[in-house]
């Protein structure tokens, strides 16, 4: 398992726990995510999605076409149970009937190391970018914003697609992004790249929910991004 995991969880009787502290670390340091929802102290708490994307490539290694559905927020005290299984669809729960995180795979496997805290990491950092990059300009579009005293931005599903599993951690760039807005629910789909000594030897998708959307007020956006980027701030010069 990539070592700078063991920092972000623990196990304890075969169940892997994510601290709230642990989360937030992970969130802001790994991923530059400032979500507000995995902040300790946040009243929908929950674990970083990037984070247990990360512990399934570390414990099962990556395979050439991986599919995540994400059933269920973690939150706080929950242990989930990583089963020791070699089949094709596997379940991350809490050890009971309560499904997190379902993974297909298929395809042939890597567990090189150095690869998958290379893969891992780039990931985390990618994703981390959503907002505001990414986010704004498709809520500017399509004329509606999240709840600026309550942002709902939560991960839905993502997929992994080689056409070749590289010797060498893949380089991960973004490729494109659209959103679906229904009602007060919006749907963001985003694509990336992968890349390995200059050859693109992979693609992925990654789709995030977002919920009480309502209509864009730039002001208001602009007030949040800066609240955004004050909250990174203000960690950065801990």
């Amino acid at each position: 398992m990539p070592s700078y995991l063991d920092e972000f969880h623990a196990v304890d009787n075969g169940l892997v726990y994510v601290t709230p502290a642990q989360a937030s670390r992970f969130a802001k340091e790994v991923a530059g995510d400032f979500n507000p929802i995995h902040n300790p102290d946040a009243k929908r708490f929950c674990v970083p999605g990037d984070l247990l994307f990360c512990l399934v490539l570390a414990r099962y290694g990556v395979s050439a076409r991986m599919a995540f559905s994400f059933t269920n927020m973690v939150g706080a005290g929950v242990g989930l149970h990583f089963p020791a299984t070699d089949d094709a669809t596997l379940e991350i729960t809490d050890g009971g009937e309560r499904v997190y995180l379902r993974v297909e795979r298929d395809g042939e496997v890597s567990r090189d190391g150095a690869l998958l805290e290379g893969l891992t990491k780039q990931y985390a950092a990618f994703s981390g970018q959503n907002f505001p990059h990414v986010m704004v300009p498709l809520m500017k579009a399509q004329g509606v914003m999240v709840n600026p005293q309550r942002p709902l931005v939560f991960y839905e599903s993502m997929a992994l697609e080689f056409t070749r599993l590289p010797a060498e951690a893949p380089n991960l760039s973004f490729t494109n992004a659209t959103m679906a807005v229904n009602g007060k629910r919006g749907d963001v789909v985003l694509e990336f790249a992968l890349t390995a000594s200059g050859e693109q030897v992979g693609t992925g998708r990654k789709k995030l929910v977002i919920s009480g959307l309502r209509p864009f007020e730039q002001d208001v956006v602009d007030d949040l991004v800066s609240q955004y980027d004050g909250w990174k701030a203000v960690y950065s010069a801990r």
